[in-house]
């Protein structure tokens, strides 16, 4: 059975920062695709990075470039989410999902976490 479980979500202020974890069990980790995305109340799911197993490209949504970094640790079966510079409307709830390669579209991906929630004011 797969599990991705989010954490590290929270209350924080415009321009700070937070890294958000997804610890992944039931795959085999190293041979998945890894991406984030965020669904904020009454907009759809969206993209906002993701990391490939094969070479470790990464990619990124226009909006998010330059403040967040996506990362992962095989050894852990876990992928990272650093966000910085982070503004209102990056609050949202943070997905993880996993797929064989990485696609910026939601339905093209079977295994996802319960989301965990980033709120980003003063």
């Amino acid at each position: 059975q797969v599990q991705l479980v989010e954490s590290g979500g929270g209350l924080v202020q415009p321009g700070g920062s937070l890294r958000l974890s997804c610890a992944a069990s039931g795959l085999s980790f190293s041979n998945y695709a890894m991406a984030w995305f965020r669904q904020a109340p009454g907009k759809e799911r969206e993209f906002v990075s993701g990391i490939s197993w094969r070479d470790g490209r990464t990619d990124y949504a226009d909006s998010v470039k330059g403040r967040f970094a996506v990362s992962r640790d095989n050894a852990k079966n876990t992928v990272y989410l650093q966000m910085g510079s982070l503004k209102p409307e990056d609050t949202a709830v943070y997905y993880c999902a996993a797929r064989t390669s990485v696609s910026a579209r939601h339905y093209d991906y079977g295994y996802w976490g319960q989301g965990t929630q980033v709120t980003v004011s003063s």
